[in-house]
């Protein structure tokens, strides 16, 4: 299994960051872009971020989780229609397609938060005052959640082509309500006791925590996203065992 996975690995590498050029470069240029967009954009409009007095840091802490979630879900969702040729073999399982996806997209968005968390503090004289628990506990949770959605989705995607429509469009505003742009905080009341029940947001607010050591962010519950990332784990391979053969027909 694990020669599988490895031997998958290798070959999303080259599908995925050897055919563009300067391959792994981009995977640090899009993340970095996006909170410069973002920071350009915001410190017009505003005097200062929701935390501290760096746009950059702000909207990174927030847009590279989101980013990182997205990521690996829609990876893991389409891992079946991505590897179907070599799905015939008996030695390959959709559980092998699924952890070289898993892995892979993980260690190359936690190497990037790395690089451009750092980035920032260098270019920006920050003091570094990181809690690397909490920045660590972030990307675990974000990771399962990511793993536990797209195992879902891998199902419902490859049994119902047009549920991977419906899906884009049902989670268009997932990027204004996880926490990228504001805080938890400031929200007014009915829209916070909706926003608690997305999963992303806790995510975002204990990466916040990590890097921002005088923000508690007490409305996070680790238990509410392990939660609903092991059942809908639990649902997806659940289906996907059952009916394995039937969606490789289809």
């Amino acid at each position: 299994m694990l020669r599988t996975v490895v031997a998958l690995m290798l070959r999303e590498i080259a599908t995925t960051y050897g055919r563009s050029a300067g391959g792994y470069i981009w995977a640090v240029l899009e993340p970095v872009l996006g909170v410069a967009l973002l920071s350009v954009l915001f410190s017009m409009a505003l005097r200062s971020p929701g935390l501290g007095t760096n746009f950059p840091l702000f909207y990174a802490t927030g847009f590279l989780p989101f980013a990182m979630f997205n990521d690996i879900a829609n990876k893991v969702a389409t891992s079946i229609r991505f590897s179907r040729p070599f799905l015939a073999y008996p030695c390959v399982t959709f559980v092998d397609t699924m952890l070289a996806r898993v892995v892979l997209n993980a260690l190359t968005h936690a190497t990037v938060i790395g690089l451009v968390l750092t980035g920032i503090h260098v270019i920006y004289q920050l003091p570094v005052m990181t809690n690397m628990l909490a920045i660590f506990e972030s990307l675990l949770l974000t990771t399962l959640l990511a793993v536990g959605v797209g195992a879902f989705n891998c199902y419902m995607m490859t049994a119902f082509p047009v549920y991977e429509r419906a899906w884009h469009i049902a989670t268009r505003p997932l990027f204004l309500v996880s926490g990228v742009f504001f805080l938890y905080e400031i929200m007014p009341a009915k829209a916070q006791a909706l926003m608690w029940f997305n999963p992303l947001l806790h995510c975002v607010g204990i990466m916040r925590r990590g890097v921002y050591p005088t923000y508690e962010a007490n409305y996070v519950s680790a238990l509410f996203v392990i939660s609903v990332s092991v059942i809908l784990l639990f649902f997806g391979l659940l289906m996907l065992v059952r009916n394995y053969r039937i969606l490789l027909e289809r």
